[in-house]
């Protein structure tokens, strides 16, 4: 048995309170600026205890959309400015799949100067076992192509190369602000892969892009990166219409 695991949970209170309070911060019901009431307050008016409402604050406090005052209370932050990735997960839940434009865009143009330098270091960093990694993947593709016609397979195994890719940077961070985004990268790009002749596009993208990794090209590697990404950001932006 190991001593560190513990029971599993459902939902929280505290979670619960920290979902109600963001939604209400991300719809703009609650103002920026605006004080909360105390926590005593708050916890009479949602009918949960004291230690609920002030562990859900501090949860909010450090994705960056209250800043907690002594004496003073919580006060509501532009989240824009002082948001961190956590928050970035929410807002991104908090649209439900139907982000709003300037999100919308936003996202891909991070994606694409993101993985552009994950292509990049992939070429220059990569080890023989993620090379190995990476062309097993691409076998996967293949067989996909003739034995499978789920579309939502397809897209997880795009998603999976990339994650592969993002690894061979060497870099800890970069795999991990993939997964950040896994969910509403996979819903947008679920549609256009409903598409064979797509789909055969993107893993002919990825067949060359791990021959540019494994001869060391991270020029133009980071190239063939960047013309896939605006490749789909092309079909997504046709879907969005």
């Amino acid at each position: 048995m190991l001593d560190s695991l513990e029971p599993i949970k459902t939902t929280s209170l505290k979670d619960i309170f920290v979902t109600r309070l963001e939604e209400l911060i991300l719809s703009g019901e609650l103002k920026i600026g605006q004080k909360l009431p105390s926590e005593r307050d708050l916890a009479e008016q949602l009918n949960v205890s004291r230690p609920v409402v002030h562990e859900g604050l501090v949860e909010l406090a450090a994705r960056g959309m209250v800043t907690l005052k002594p004496r003073s209370g919580a006060i509501i932050n532009d989240y824009r400015k002082q948001g961190s990735i956590t928050l970035l997960s929410s807002l991104i839940n908090y649209h439900k799949g139907t982000l709003e434009p300037r999100l919308f865009s936003s996202l891909l143009e991070m994606r694409i100067h993101l993985e552009t330098e994950f292509a990049l270091l992939a070429a220059e960093r990569h080890t023989a076992d993620q090379l190995k990694d990476l062309e097993r993947h691409l076998k996967k593709e293949d067989r996909a192509m003739s034995e499978v016609s789920d579309y939502l397979y397809i897209t997880d195994l795009d998603f999976d190369f990339h994650l592969l890719v993002a690894m061979a940077t060497g870099n800890m961070i970069y795999p991990m602000i993939l997964n950040s985004f896994k969910q509403v990268y996979t819903n947008l790009s679920s549609q256009f892969f409903k598409d064979e002749t797509v789909t055969r596009r993107v893993f002919d993208f990825h067949r060359v892009l791990v021959d540019k990794i494994k001869a060391g090209n991270s020029r133009e590697a980071a190239l063939i990166m960047k013309s896939m990404l605006e490749h789909g950001e092309e079909a997504l932006r046709k879907l969005v219409k």
